[in-house]
């Protein structure tokens, strides 16, 4: 039931990743050849420093957030939260420095509890509920930023404190810390999704979730657990903004990000109907996603224009991966040839 995505894939003859991999490469030649030193890199204090570093430190969030929405997306689900849990999480954090010096680790932990907790129960009001998904989460997406809030009594708590600075502003290996954290993440899940059983489970659920329930899948517990991993996804997305900025602003911390984290998804090649995910590509998308706007920004296209700019290519690649679009161009080259 959860090949059924791949077989079709492979009668259009095509590669997953080959529209989104495409789009990323005419990205970065565009950059390469219209803005100067973007591919210059250099090391300073043993990190690396450039265009390309900050397209990947920038777009570590996006990845993240776009980890966690691949799941929920491929059990036929949408998770609107995403922006408020990450206000949530950085409000936390900073709330735990500043007003308790807790220790770093403790702080983590908490934060990515407090973020589980956000995902646990939009997990809840769709799973033991039957509410629908888009209205669950987005309970949570209006009252996070004011629960975030509350938490910081309206404020902007800044801070200074070496470990959690080292989550934005450190590194491994020559490349930002945060960088280090998105593989780790996406290997984890790479492993947690091929390796065992899981993988399986969600593909069913969102390929036919009732012919599941009678094979024995609990299908309850399934999306309980896809809400709960995109929440603590939203939370480290969180740790790496509060780290940026050393402080928690819980108005704009996660703006846009639930709308990012689902463009990366789709154009990645994950389907909105649910049933088959592309980890990989997710990552693709918001590499995508990231690339364009710093494209746009050194391209000193006014602001104003960038939200269109950002739609009109976004809307260009998902147009490419749709199955209309690839059978018009056979029949296009088909009569060609012809002629």
């Amino acid at each position: 039931m959860s090949r059924q995505p791949e077989t079709k894939q492979k009668q259009r003859g095509g590669i997953p990743l080959f529209w989104p991999l495409a789009a990323l490469a005419l990205l970065l030649l565009y950059n390469a050849v219209f803005t100067q030193d973007f591919l210059t890199l250099t090391i300073r204090n043993g990190q690396l420093y450039g265009s390309l570093v900050d397209i990947l430190n920038r777009g570590a969030p996006i990845m993240l957030v776009a980890i966690g929405m691949t799941l929920v997306i491929s059990t036929r689900g949408v998770d609107l939260s995403v922006g408020a849990v990450i206000a949530i999480s950085g409000a936390i954090a900073a709330w735990l420095i500043v007003a308790h010096d807790t220790p770093p680790a403790l702080v983590i932990l908490l934060t990515l509890l407090g973020a589980a907790l956000c995902g646990i129960w939009n997990g809840a009001l769709v799973a033991f509920l039957d509410i629908q998904p888009i209205v669950a989460t987005l309970i949570l997406m209006v009252a996070g930023r004011g629960i975030a809030q509350l938490i910081t009594q309206g404020q902007i708590l800044t801070f200074r404190d070496p470990v959690i600075n080292f989550i934005a502003g450190g590194s491994l290996f020559y490349l930002p810390f945060s960088v280090t954290i998105v593989v780790v993440t996406l290997a984890l899940t790479a492993v947690l999704m091929r390796w065992t059983a899981l993988g399986l489970f969600i593909e069913s659920v969102g390929a036919n979730e009732p012919a599941a329930r009678l094979a024995g899948v609990n299908t309850t517990v399934v999306k309980v657990f896809v809400y709960t991993f995109s929440g603590i996804c939203a939370g480290i997305a969180g740790l790496i903004a509060v780290s940026n900025i050393s402080g928690a602003d819980s108005n704009n911390a996660g703006l846009n990000a639930e709308l990012d984290g689902i463009l990366a998804t789709v154009i990645g090649g994950t389907s909105l109907n649910g049933g088959r995910f592309f980890l990989v590509g997710s990552i693709v998308g918001a590499l995508i996603i990231q690339t364009l706007t710093t494209t746009i920004l050194s391209s000193d296209v006014p602001p104003h224009y960038t939200l269109v700019v950002k739609s009109v290519v976004v809307l260009a690649v998902c147009l490419l991966q749709s199955d209309a679009m690839q059978a018009s161009i056979r029949r296009l080259a088909t009569k060609g040839g012809a002629a």
